[in-house]
């Protein structure tokens, strides 16, 4: 037998959040699928929050850090990243969802969702032209930094446990993996 799953769009998936019919669920789309999204235990909960925290200081004025909102991709996506570090554009967020072209980099912050945010995740981030990707990987308490986008797919895999790391959006800041991981 033959599955056959049905793809949406991101105005169907807008005009079902519009209508309420999504609204007692956690969901993402993801390449056209309407995805659950795993619930955000406490370690989840907590890395993430401080990482944004250290974010925004570190970068303020340079860029907005945005937590679990949505950004709209080109493949009929439309995700909920952990942290997304956005061009700092204002009200002009009231009319649309962060565009690849105002991305800086993700992270995400994965336990049970791992395997779905270093795979399917990073080759969708990659094939909507996202530059820089993290993940930081809450069972071992390590940051896993995807870069180099080549044929639709992220050539560049680091994975690191302390240190600091550079953006490739800001050069000139470093960034301590420690206060990202939050171990």
């Amino acid at each position: 037998m033959t599955v056959i799953v049905a793809k949406w769009t991101i105005d169907e998936y807008h005009r079902m959040i519009d209508a309420g019919i999504l609204s007692d669920r956690k969901v993402e789309l993801l390449n056209g699928e309407i995805v659950e999204m795993s619930p955000e235990g406490e370690p989840h909960a907590y890395s993430s929050g401080e990482a944004g925290e250290y974010l925004a200081k570190l970068l303020a004025g340079r860029a907005k850090i945005r937590h679990a909102k949505p950004i709209t991709l080109p493949n009929d996506s439309e995700p909920e990243p952990d942290i997304a570090i956005v061009q700092p554009l204002g009200r002009e967020y009231r009319e649309h969802h962060p565009y690849p072209e105002n991305i800086f980099w993700l992270i995400e912050y994965a336990n049970s969702s791992l395997e779905k945010d270093l795979e399917t995740k990073s080759k969708i981030y990659a094939q909507a032209g996202i530059l820089e990707y993290w993940v930081v990987n809450l069972k071992k308490l390590h940051l896993v930094v995807f870069q180099e986008i080549l044929d639709g797919d992220y050539a560049t895999k680091l994975t690191l446990t302390r240190g600091t790391i550079q953006p490739l959006a800001f050069p000139d800041v470093s960034v301590v993996v420690e206060q990202i991981i939050n171990s």
